[in-house]
């Protein structure tokens, strides 16, 4: 006879072993291509299962981004309560995002298929709350740096804007074309940013 701990295990082995295959199927196929029949033969899983713990495909689908941003939300907790620089920060919060990504293509491919690719007949979600924790983390990083009169004084929502296009960047050049993948472009191009391109003196 299974002791609890050994069924506690065995349930959460089938819920992950769903997340992941879900993760998978619709990084590869799209929510519509991707069928309940699918994810639980790749789960190893009846349809039971992922209705006992998902009620259904669109439920994983919603536990899936759901995790994600919880994630997100964990890690930039942890590059807040960070000291530093402004720009020791923003290196950290650029090393730690793109950790996660290293950690779980499969899940940013899905992501970014459904924000940038053609609809999928996927049910509406608020990828928005993404973006906006981030331009949140970096006014934060921003706002404590000219607390401290490290940076100059500038728009904090335009400022954000700037380092998250920077950090953007380098994320979709390495997922598109990994062949030409370097980890160290965006820290180089936060520290041009913050340098600047203007000669000391010209107005």
């Amino acid at each position: 006879m299974k002791s609890q701990n050994e069924n506690n295990g065995h349930e959460q082995g089938a819920k992950s072993r769903l997340l992941e295959a879900g993760i998978a199927l619709f990084a590869q196929k799209g929510y519509t291509g991707t069928s309940v029949r699918e994810i639980v033969a790749s789960a190893g899983v009846t349809k039971p299962v992922l209705y006992y713990y998902f009620k259904n495909k669109e439920g994983l689908f919603r536990a899936i981004l759901d995790r994600a941003a919880k994630s997100q939300e964990a890690l930039l907790e942890q590059v807040l309560e960070t000291p530093g620089s402004v720009l020791d920060r923003l290196i950290d919060l650029y090393s730690r995002v793109y950790q996660g990504v290293l950690e779980n293509q499969t899940l940013f491919r899905m992501i970014h298929n459904l924000i940038f690719g053609p609809p999928q007949g996927a049910p509406k979600y608020d990828f928005e709350r993404y973006h906006l924790r981030m331009v949140s983390t970096i006014k934060a990083i921003y706002v404590h740096g000219l607390a401290l009169n490290e940076v100059i004084e500038a728009d904090a929502e335009e400022v954000s804007f700037i380092v998250l296009s920077l950090l953007d960047f380098g994320f979709h050049m390495d997922h598109l074309y990994p062949q030409s993948l370097d980890t160290g472009r965006p820290e180089r191009l936060l520290r041009l940013a913050f340098q600047g391109l203007a000669r000391r003196g010209n107005k």
